[in-house]
């Protein structure tokens, strides 16, 4: 048995170090010897408003500018009150219902009430 860890793709414990990197010989994986901590401390994403206010699922917030809704004749206009937020990843981070339907927002456009 190695000393060094079993590969992560075929599991077959054949890995040598090379420089920063585990490889592995069977199936020429390569992996960081060192995990990314930043990842595995914070599973969830810090969102901000356009203010710089923290977001959390379930927070109330106002649409600050007109957004047309892509592939649609909708405008969400300013000023509109959306309830109930939750969090999503991704480029659109905020998930939402209104009136008008399901929308998908950037929390730049957003402001938390």
């Amino acid at each position: 048995m190695s000393q060094f860890p079993a590969c992560p793709v075929c599991s077959m414990e054949n890995t040598y170090p090379d420089g920063d990197n585990y490889i592995c010989a069977d199936c020429a994986h390569e992996w960081p010897m060192q995990a990314v901590s930043a990842a595995d401390d914070n599973d969830e994403r810090i969102v901000k408003d356009s203010n710089g206010n923290v977001l959390a699922d379930g927070d109330a917030v106002v649409i600050i500018k007109d957004l047309k809704v892509k592939g649609s004749s909708t405008t969400l206009k300013m000023g509109t009150k959306v309830k109930s937020i939750r969090l999503v990843g991704g480029d659109h981070e905020v998930d939402c219902k209104m009136d008008a339907g399901n929308f998908m927002l950037k929390a730049c456009y957003l402001k938390k009430v």
